[in-house]
């Protein structure tokens, strides 16, 4: 799929995964592509169909946020692979816009983990965290896709090249939010995973983890923004083989595993630390675009609970 020019009309910026366009002062578009990036690297591999499934499974999920009465940014879905949100500020550090900021992304990512997994085990393995940081008793021996005793709420920067993990009192310098808005988004989420969980366990889902992004709107109002509850920014598990004690992921941990076992994520991280040349990620195998695409087309329709039928031509 070819890349948009940077010169089309209303053409602002490229993600790792989107295209950002101005349709008005106060509405944005976002173009889903078909690109996948993992470890913050953007992958030089297109996988058909996961443009389509992202852009209709979020508008899937913030259409369930309207229904629980949790504000968010999502208008309408505008094609295939198109998102109408409203427009907010993006700034590095929002306390530039002066006291009590409005209608600004707060540049943080929010994460919530309810199961060990993912780089959370993998700080764990290094002993960076230990039992008692994640509500265990101390000296509790931790194992690979236990359940958390209770939700771990971390947060990491959102505007920065490699996501960095933050204190509380970093993030609220770096937000600009207060002590009470911070603690409002936790409880937000919570709410909206709790009801994702009750909208997936009939269709044997587990969330394992996920994490999502707010803003201030022009009121004042923390809402919802980006996307959410995909196999991008979420981890799911299907429930009945983890009762059999093994983890089935449908998510993009299955491409994150790839690299691990070839030694890139190893390099990366070595390159990361020593603050030399990152190494250029190499694309997947063919065979692996294909079995990539058919995940994210499975985990949609287990996600919505309706099949997938491509109304975009991918590739």
């Amino acid at each position: 799929m070819a890349k948009t020019p940077a010169t089309a009309p209303g053409f602002l910026r490229r993600g790792k995964v989107k295209e950002v366009y101005e349709i008005s002062p106060t509405e944005l578009e976002f173009r889903f592509t078909d690109d996948i990036s993992v470890f913050d690297k953007h992958i030089p591999s297109e996988i058909p169909h996961k443009g389509e499934t992202l852009a209709r499974t979020a508008a899937f999920w913030f259409e369930m946020c309207t229904r629980l009465g949790v504000p968010h940014h999502y208008l309408s879905l505008a094609g295939p692979t198109a998102m109408r949100v409203k427009r907010v500020q993006v700034v590095p550090n929002p306390s530039t816009l002066g006291p009590h900021p409005r209608n600004y992304l707060v540049p943080l990512e929010l994460i919530v983990r309810y199961y060990l997994a993912g780089s959370m085990w993998d700080r764990v393995k290094a002993g960076k965290v230990s039992a008692e940081e994640l509500g265990f008793p101390k000296g509790k021996t931790l194992t690979f896709a236990m359940p958390l005793p209770e939700p771990h709420f971390e947060v990491t920067t959102k505007l920065e090249p490699v996501d960095r993990l933050l204190t509380r009192s970093e993030a609220l310098s770096l937000s600009a939010l207060d002590a009470h808005q911070l603690d409002s988004i936790r409880e937000t989420i919570l709410t909206i995973d709790a009801a994702m969980q009750k909208e997936i366990g009939p269709r044997g889902l587990l969330h394992v983890d996920g994490k999502k992004e707010f803003a201030v709107d022009a009121d004042g109002v923390l809402m919802v923004v980006d996307t959410f509850g995909t196999a991008d920014e979420d981890r799911f598990w299907d429930a009945a083989a983890y009762a059999r004690g093994r983890q089935v992921d449908f998510s993009k941990e299955f491409v994150r595993q790839h690299y691990r076992t070839t030694g890139y994520y190893d390099q990366l991280q070595k390159a990361r630390e020593a603050h030399l040349p990152e190494p250029a990620i190499p694309p997947l195998p063919p065979l692996l675009v294909d079995e990539v695409s058919r995940l994210y087309t499975t985990v949609y329709q287990r996600l919505t609970g309706e099949p997938f039928v491509p109304l975009a031509r991918s590739g």
